[in-house]
């Protein structure tokens, strides 16, 4: 925000706020122009005559209803729509940007995918980032091209149903190690209060016969694995106690460390646990080859609404879904035939070059010959004011939160490795499509992300090199990790995870608080197992303007007090990148005043 006195107090104010903007557009990049301009009658001063900056009032409704200008034209209205729906806002002004109305990469994406769907126009993350305000982006999408992609068409349920890559992936990694729990998704819920158990399974069971991902197994027919998809089947809950001589936690670590079968299935398992008359825990599980990260919040808010209606004698009636995943299986492996895997392996080919090194960060253990998986997790604290610096370092440089952090990141282990070439794995949620987005199913996708560094980069620069590479990655998302793989060839090993070894996993949108059921409380129990698919894991979440963080790593390769000291240099890092993002990597201070002193010593 701006703050202004008119010179003459009677000036119009919005065309002032007007002529100051494109004034400003004419010498500034558009990042570093203000959003609102606030009019003041004076500045408020501290006692000492200097600009009290706590003082000065925050943008209100009635600012910003009065800088709203509305859409022109059949395009800027429907683009409005669009956006007003994802961003969940009232409206949306012509002069409104996406980022600053509370927009991020994943909304973004869905901004992309129904556009595509509702105006048949194909556009980049790269041509929102770019925009603005919605009249510029309305220019960009005027200017857009047709939709190349396939329409989704209905699998013939007669015939063997195909994997899709990422599920290949992962029934090649279960046929390797069937005892394996590395990929599931686990959650527990303590239910306190009165429990129609009745409607829950009656709850479970629509659920089920609604997304056949829940009633499918795998096999492997002649060269290819082909997914079953079973009947629709009731399912009981079977009401258990603890057993004797065990706490709660064990029994609920016990049934998360159980693996499953893909040939026979199920590949959701529902406990349920009788603490007392009014006290129960559930337990969900699934294999990743049914389900991933953006699936769980469906599952719950439709198992909620379920519950809802038959737990009060209502029928309930959900959106139809148009296709299922296998219909998505179908569509990916045709669609990539048709030329894209091409095109976008293309780039990837070109953006990670022949040369495929390992990470080695100093470790307290040798690399074992196989992975373990085995894993623990340190919960990262950061501060309130260092979170707003943050975003207000991101806001200056142009860049999202999440480029900011992944280049923070990059920049620890570059200087804990000594290595110039850091590869990183960043997970997406890859439902580029709007019919994917209400589907429970393996849809997410890594992307490799690649930063280089040489004694001269400055963090500044490192964050633009970051930001065009992310949004480059976002445009040729949809090309399968797996495939990634096989193409470049890199060198093979059991003991580490082939293109990267460690893995940044940011959520713009965490998972809001679990909703509420009739007549119950809802509490989600946290887990003490922390699987470690890589050796370093960075998780990152923004909630109610906040933001919290985590290290997994693998206990295999890594103490605990590694790990600590390695958090304290990522805070003190980050500390310094809000000092000044202008500074030469190479000297950007990590030390804690106790390891300084050890140097001095």
């Amino acid at each position: 925000a701006a703050y202004l006195v008119p010179a003459e107090p009677d000036q119009d104010q919005q065309s002032l706020r007007e002529a100051l903007k494109t004034e400003l557009r004419a010498h500034l990049p558009d990042y570093m122009v203000p959003t609102h301009f606030i009019v003041l009658d004076k500045m408020p001063l501290t006692a000492n005559g200097k600009l009290d900056r706590k003082a000065l009032p925050a943008p209100d409704a009635s600012q910003l209803q009065a800088a709203y200008i509305a859409p022109q034209g059949e395009l800027e209205q429907q683009l409005a729509a669009i956006w007003a729906d994802v961003l969940k806002v009232e409206q949306v002004g012509r002069s409104d940007n996406f980022f600053e109305l509370g927009g991020h990469s994943l909304l973004a994406t869905q901004v992309i995918s129904r556009i595509r769907q509702q105006l048949d126009v194909e556009l980049s993350l790269r041509d929102l980032f770019e925009a603005r305000d919605l009249a510029a982006f309305a220019q960009a999408a005027g200017n857009g091209q047709g939709n190349a992609a396939p329409r989704f068409i209905k699998a013939d349920r007669s015939q063997p149903l195909g994997l899709s890559y990422a599920q290949q992936r992962q029934w090649f990694l279960w046929q390797l190690d069937p005892e394996s729990t590395a990929y599931t998704i686990p959650a527990a819920l303590r239910l306190s209060g009165s429990l129609d158990i009745a409607a829950l399974e009656h709850s479970f069971s629509a659920l089920i016969a609604r997304h056949e991902t829940l009633r499918t197994t795998f096999r492997q027919q002649g060269e290819q694995a082909v997914q079953i998809i079973h009947a629709p089947r009731a399912l009981t809950l079977m009401v258990e106690s603890v057993p004797a001589g065990q706490t709660l936690e064990a029994c609920v670590q016990q049934e998360m460390q159980r693996p499953f079968d893909l040939e026979k299935g199920p590949l959701l398992r529902v406990r349920l646990l009788n603490l007392a008359t009014d006290e129960h825990v559930l337990i969900l599980i699934q294999h990743h080859i049914v389900s991933d990260g953006w699936s769980m919040p469906i599952m719950v808010d439709e198992l909620v609404r379920l519950y809802e209606g038959y737990s009060q004698g209502r029928e309930v009636v959900l959106t139809a879904l148009d296709m299922q995943y296998a219909d998505y299986a179908l569509w990916q492996r045709n669609w990539m035939d048709a030329g894209e895997q091409a095109r976008q392996l293309d780039y990837w080919k070109q953006q990670l070059g022949e040369q495929q090194p390992i990470l080695e960060l100093p470790a307290d253990h040798p690399r074992p010959v196989v992975q373990s998986h085995a894993g623990a997790r340190l919960a990262v604290e950061l501060a309130p004011a260092l979170i707003d610096d943050l975003k207000q370092v991101a806001r200056q440089q142009g860049v999202t939160l999440f480029m900011l952090l992944l280049a923070s990141f990059q920049t620890l282990l570059h200087r804990h490795s000594g290595q110039p070439d850091i590869r990183v794995g960043v997970p997406i949620a890859n439902r580029t499509r709007a019919e994917t987005e209400g589907l429970i199913g393996f849809f997410v996708n890594t992307q490799v992300l690649r930063a280089e560094f040489d004694l001269h980069t400055t963090f500044s620069e490192l964050l633009q090199q970051v930001k065009q590479a992310a949004l480059q990655a976002q445009a040729h998302q949809e090309l399968p990790f797996e495939q990634l793989v096989e193409a470049l060839q890199p060198q093979r090993s059991l003991s580490h995870s082939p293109l990267f070894q460690v893995m940044f996993n940011h959520q713009s949108q965490a998972s809001a608080e679990v909703r509420a059921l009739p007549g119950l409380q809802v509490e989600a129990l946290t887990s003490e197992s922390y699987p470690a698919q890589f050796d370093l894991t960075l998780n990152t979440a923004e909630h109610d303007g906040g933001l919290s963080a985590g290290l997994t790593y693998a206990t295999a390769l890594f103490e605990r007090s590694t790990i600590e000291r390695m958090a304290g240099h990522w805070l003190a890092l980050l500390q310094a990148i809000c000092a000044n993002a202008g500074q030469r990597i190479a000297e950007v201070p990590m030390l804690d005043a106790a390891e300084q002193q050890q140097i001095v010593r």
